[in-house]
């Protein structure tokens, strides 16, 4: 093939190429087209494969023609795909088009998961009282979470722990009293912190969920005694189900407070007389609460002859479902709408 043969050719080519770009009614088959001709092994290249065939004098005739084919492909595969672009964005207008006549839609703001409103007035409630947040890992070691908090190794009190373990001594924590201990490591007393956040035991019924929710409090300075606990907890109990609720502490048992008490509060449905909510006891037990160990001190490398302390616990889900009226602790955790929209 001579060089005059090749150029008429590649004219032949270009031709073809431009009309059918012309012709394509969709962006895949114009790309389609393009690489038939252009592509690396498309009609363009594998006719210039002749070029080294041709004496020297004419290779720059034969690479010059090439050029203008090249040229008037992509010149008309880019008027095609423009093209193309132009009627899919007049489609789009003409389809979509926005009635504006119409009412508008009415978008339904929502406060958040109820356990998250729970905790949140929670947090507002300590805080006001002087308590700052403070956070921690939720896997943790056999150490933050029972030993430095007075639980040995074959203390009975861990089997009142239905622990998920890891491996290498971690575990899932079963309490957000590992942040309060953490604390104590790392900050010089005074400290008046809450410690809210998730925890995981190996229980699951009405009312125990192997993931839930607390909010621990922990306070320590000088001369604190089980007399400011009970000032922190009445006034939490007056802010959070009301003004002139009543509370009441009963002796109880936890390894990490000594003396320690279960707080209940007057039974806000039947206002002490006795129903089904209370167990017709008049009272309805919300937390857990004690003054320090002096052992725990210990741990944490604080002098327990020159400072005491009290601690409390409660349960997120426990207080949403006084205040809310639920009975079934999992229906926080089913994603039902027609639940979680009522509130």
């Amino acid at each position: 093939m001579n060089v005059e043969q090749l150029e008429a050719r590649l004219e032949q080519l270009s031709e073809e190429a431009v009309a059918l770009l012309a012709q394509a009614g969709e962006r895949e088959e114009a790309i389609q087209v393009k690489n038939r001709y252009l592509g690396r092994s498309g009609s363009v290249a594998e006719l210039m494969g002749v070029l080294r065939e041709l004496p020297n004098e004419h290779k720059r005739q034969a690479g010059q023609a090439s050029n203008r084919c090249k040229k008037a492909i992509e010149g008309a595969f880019e008027n095609t795909m423009a093209s193309l672009a132009q009627q899919e964005l007049e489609r789009r207008m003409r389809e979509e088009t926005v009635d504006v006549t119409l009412p508008g839609r009415v978008t339904s703001i929502h406060l958040g998961h109820p356990l998250r409103q729970v905790e949140n007035e929670l947090i507002d409630i300590f805080s006001d009282l002087g308590f700052e947040v403070a956070e921690g890992p939720e896997i943790e070691t056999d150490f933050f979470n029972f030993e430095a908090l007075n639980f040995p190794p074959d203390h009975p009190a861990r089997d009142m722990q239905d622990t998920f373990k890891l491996t290498d001594d971690r575990l899932l924590r079963t309490h957000t009293s590992p942040v309060q201990v953490r604390t104590m490591h790392a900050y010089d007393v005074p400290i008046r912190i809450i410690s809210p956040g998730r925890v995981y035991r190996c229980d699951s019924d009405i009312t125990h969920s192997p993931v839930f929710h607390q909010v621990e409090g922990l306070l320590i300075d000088r001369d604190v005694s089980f007399a400011d606990l009970k000032g922190t907890l009445t006034a939490f109990a007056e802010r959070c189900f009301g003004p002139g609720t009543n509370i009441r502490l009963r002796p109880s048992y936890f390894p990490f407070t000594e003396p320690s008490a279960e707080v209940d509060i007057e039974c806000m449905f039947c206002s002490g007389d006795g129903c089904r909510v209370c167990s017709h006891t008049g009272w309805l037990e919300v937390l857990g609460a004690g003054m320090v160990d002096p052992n725990v001190f210990a741990a944490s490398g604080i002098d327990a002859d020159e400072y005491t302390g009290f601690a409390f616990g409660l349960g997120v889900e426990r207080i949403a479902m006084l205040k809310q009226g639920v009975s079934d602790i999992r229906r926080f955790f089913e994603n039902d709408l027609r639940f979680l929209e009522q509130f």
